[in-house]
């Protein structure tokens, strides 16, 4: 966790950006009945049925001190579409000595889909571009990029019914152009110090298990209000319920 956070509270340096990644599915639908639009004295109205168009997914990647925003859509997160991602944030940055890489642990990130993308030479060259940075077990809080995520999806994709992949990408791309036209950047607050005064830890006294800082921690934001919410999936009685046998 302090890896991150340390990392975090470095000041910008053009030669070793830090740059954030995540993920987000996307649901393509359609209208069955035309929206009515909204006229004096009656709001617009829309028809809760809607048709299915597949799925995308949104890499959302941002430079946050720097207000760079490299987000795009792809039909899928799966290796080789992670592979191209990176490949994007290496010419963005192709005068930088290093490139430090915020992500989860997802397992298409990693090395071997790159190498099942451009080839064992091409795929670890590029992989060597990063200083990786995996967040912690039920530590993606702690990755800006869902910060990003979070403003793509209350400002660019909303509740608006989106059909197409071609609609997507538009939109997307418009977000971008506005994002990194006003240099938006993510005021990182939380620090090294914070973390353990929060969670009451010593740096120099080291849990005896290393999943014991990562626990703690997690339960102490699913206590928070709106955690749970915002992360059914994580629920500490499911997790505890996926290690049981059987």
């Amino acid at each position: 966790m302090e890896d991150i956070l340390n990392l975090l509270e470095k000041p910008l340096n053009s030669r070793e950006p830090v740059v954030c990644l995540d993920e987000r599915p996307v649901q393509l639908h359609d209208e069955i009945r035309a929206p009515v639009p909204a006229r004096p004295g009656r709001i617009a109205r829309r028809d809760s049925e809607y048709r299915r168009c597949g799925t995308a997914n949104v890499f959302a990647v941002v430079a946050p001190k720097e207000g760079r925003h490299l987000t795009r859509v792809t039909e899928n997160r799966k290796g080789a579409a992670f592979a191209g991602m990176l490949r994007a944030i290496a010419r963005e940055y192709s005068r930088a000595d290093r490139i430090h890489l915020i992500m989860d642990n997802l397992n298409t990130h990693r090395l071997e889909s790159l190498i099942a993308a451009f080839g064992q030479t091409r795929g670890t060259r590029l992989w060597e571009r990063f200083q990786v940075h995996y967040t912690p077990k039920h530590g993606s809080w702690l990755n800006p990029a869902e910060i990003e995520i979070s403003l793509l999806a209350r400002e660019c994709l909303g509740r608006n019914r989106i059909p197409e992949i071609s609609l997507l990408e538009k939109r997307v791309a418009d977000w971008n152009a506005d994002a990194n036209k006003r240099k938006r950047s993510i005021q990182w607050q939380f620090t090294s110090k914070d973390a353990r005064r929060k969670f009451r830890y010593r740096r120099d006294v080291p849990p005896s298990n290393p999943s014991m800082l990562a626990d703690f921690v997690f339960k102490f934001l699913y206590g928070l209000p709106g955690y749970a919410d915002l992360h059914p999936e994580a629920s500490p009685q499911k997790t505890e319920a996926q290690k049981l046998p059987g």
